[in-house]
């Protein structure tokens, strides 16, 4: 099968993970993404050793998740670009290029000459694309900006589910979280964009903040309070079901296990519930045999429904819950995500080779196209890839030998 972006050639010169997975995804759907990385230092990423408290290498091998999510399918090239030498190959890669792409600050931008106008002058038809802290305008435009700071804190999201009262603010679920939403944004942005200037013939400037990816996913809030004139008002959940459903919200199981119900029309799904529960008097029960009924009294209801959940184990609920209509799912930890079923059956957990021959395993984006899984390839090892690409833009052993013992190529 033909993947959508074959014969796309992206120059990538970003680090960490916003951007960088931008560029995975287009690898996944098929582009030819070339990474320059610094010839001495590399990706940043790349000496990341524990991240959230684990290690983030395994010993021994060169296997380290952080790196090949954010850059499988890649190749690395490793060039100092504040070296004169290296110019001309990298003037060469821009020619060469359909979409360049970078999260370098404003100041470093200039510094390295890879402003829109410089790449511009090399390849006036490239689609040029910038991902950001804060976006480009404003008074926050030379502003440095992580996932933790410019997605989760000022998007949102922190204040979202941190409860009021509380000591400490509730972190990110789980590494570069705001990072993949981001890198996902950006990948359709250049979608776009390339769409865009077949049709057009005029190549676009992309960009894309992760403060606006952040307010963008708790948009519904915000719009809310945008409507209100003011902060929304402090709302606080009942412990069990919502205050006119008692078929919402998460119910811990016998063996301290979680089960997420989602039935939002209580009054269709109360009687089923009751029935699979072992409990089928209560779906005539005078003070919950009406819709009306169920939501003037769904506090009670959930106090019901979390004695029912609390008596039985996890592993019984599934089978019971999986009888009934209503939506419900259980409540899964990082290991068995990589083990769902569903993702597994639709090729969205997907094998890999890494650099040492072994067999692994990573999480695929979430596109596929004509019902075909991504087949991935690993992330490049550093600079793996420079005497293959720098040749291939007719550079002699001499000029790489050269540019190597100038400190400009790795």
């Amino acid at each position: 099968m033909r993947r959508p972006m074959e014969g796309v050639r992206v120059l990538e010169v970003a680090q960490f993970t916003f951007v960088p997975a931008a560029g995975a995804v287009l690898a996944d759907w098929g582009a030819d993404v070339i990474k320059i990385e610094h010839a001495e230092r590399g990706d940043g990423q790349r000496g990341l050793v524990r991240v959230l408290g684990y290690d983030a290498t395994s010993e021994g091998s060169s296997f380290f998740p952080i790196v090949e999510g954010p850059n499988r399918g890649k190749r690395s090239v490793g060039l100092a670009l504040e070296k004169p030498s290296a110019r001309k190959a990298f003037e060469e890669l821009v020619r060469r290029s359909d979409v360049f792409l970078t999260n370098f600050l404003p100041e470093a931008r200039a510094k390295l000459r890879i402003e829109v106008e410089d790449i511009r002058a090399i390849n006036p038809d490239i689609i040029y694309v910038r991902g950001s802290g804060f976006g480009q305008r404003g008074d926050e435009a030379t502003k440095g900006g992580y996932d933790s700071t410019a997605f989760w804190a000022r998007g949102g999201s922190a204040a979202g589910v941190t409860p009021p009262g509380a000591d400490r603010m509730i972190r990110m679920p789980a590494g570069a979280y705001g990072d993949a939403m981001g890198g996902m944004t950006i990948a359709g942005g250049i979608a776009a964009a390339l769409y865009s200037r077949a049709t057009t013939g005029e190549p676009s400037v992309v960009d894309v903040s992760l403060l606006g990816v952040g307010a963008w996913a708790t948009q519904f809030t915000v719009n809310m309070a945008l409507m209100n004139g003011g902060p929304l008002p402090v709302n606080v959940q009942p412990r069990h079901g919502s205050r006119t459903n008692p078929l919402i919200g998460a119910y811990l199981t016998s063996d301290g296990r979680w089960i997420e119900l989602s039935m939002l029309q209580p009054g269709r799904y109360w009687t089923e519930f009751c029935k699979l529960a072992g409990r089928g008097e209560l779906g005539t029960d005078e003070r919950f045999d009406s819709t009306e009924k169920l939501m003037a009294n769904a506090a009670q209801a959930a106090g019901i429904v979390a004695e029912l959940i609390a008596s039985r184990p996890f592993e019984e609920w599934v089978e019971i819950l999986s009888r009934g209509e209503g939506q419900w799912s259980v409540v899964q930890n990082a290991w068995e995500v990589g083990q769902d079923p569903s993702l597994r059956a639709n090729g969205l957990i997907a094998s890999v080779v890494d650099a040492d021959g072994v067999d692994r395993e990573l999480v695929a984006s979430p596109v596929q196209f004509d019902e075909t899984p991504v087949d991935l390839t690993r992330a490049p090892q550093f600079a793996e890839h420079t005497d293959e690409v720098l040749r291939s833009l007719g550079l002699s052993d001499e000029e790489l030998i050269a540019l190597k013992i100038d400190g400009a190529a790795t």
